[in-house]
């Protein structure tokens, strides 16, 4: 369903996000972002005019990373930027991001890295879509999501929920996304805890034959969708 039908108004600035992810021969991933905006007309800028459909950005940044959400490299590039021969010098700081880890706090570590003036606004903005991104392209893949393995999400023998759950609304324990698809961890008694920024662990009760044991899931150390 699109969204509703605007009023009349005329477009002016268009920005578009791209992100790409690939498989390595040699079994890293790399997962590379372009970044540009475009105008609707000539624009002044204090370098001088740039002709409409030339860009005032176009961003690069690509990273390199393995199946644990490891960053192995980074580099990052800026082909367009309003201040030639300055703008365009941050790109080796971005090397900073090696050595971080994508599902553990990403987003702050780039923040407190290359926020501000450490860094490129835009660049560093970007950042913040490839943690999901990664999810996403290591889903079914790397990651054996319920989605393709729904089975082996509901199975009695997995001591953890799918790494998914608690973080969305769809997914939330006491949903009705996880009531009928993920049965085995619904807790429809969630309702206390529905609205917190954060899912707490919950309590699931895992019975092996007569013995029962606590289960706290083992869910994200970071919740990237909420405020990585």
């Amino acid at each position: 369903m699109p969204l509703s039908e605007p009023a009349s108004r005329t477009l002016r600035h268009r920005r578009t996000i791209a992100v790409e992810a690939y498989s390595r021969d040699d079994g890293l991933w790399d997962i590379e972002a372009r970044l540009t905006d475009h105008k609707d007309r000539d624009f002044a800028l204090a370098t001088g005019l740039r002709k409409e459909g030339t860009p005032i950005h176009e961003l690069w940044l690509r990273l390199t990373i393995d199946e644990n959400f490891e960053v192995r490299d980074a580099e990052a590039v800026s082909d367009w930027v309003p201040y030639p021969g300055i703008c365009d010098q941050i790109g080796p700081e971005y090397r900073q991001l090696i050595g971080l880890n994508l599902r553990r706090g990403f987003r702050h570590a780039v923040r407190e890295r290359l926020g501000g003036a450490a860094g490129c606004t835009h660049l560093t903005e970007l950042c913040s879509v490839l943690p999901t991104a990664a999810i996403q392209a290591f889903a079914g893949v790397v990651i054996h999501t319920p989605d393709t393995a729904l089975k082996a999400a509901n199975d009695a023998e997995n001591s953890a929920p799918p790494f998914q759950l608690g973080h969305c609304h769809a997914l939330r324990f006491d949903g009705e996304a996880v009531r009928r698809f993920y049965p085995r961890w619904f807790n429809g008694r969630a309702n206390d805890r529905a609205n917190e920024p954060t899912t707490p662990a919950t309590t699931e009760a895992v019975r092996d034959g007569a013995s029962t044991r606590k289960l706290e899931p083992k869910l994200p150390t970071q919740q990237e969708g909420n405020h990585a």
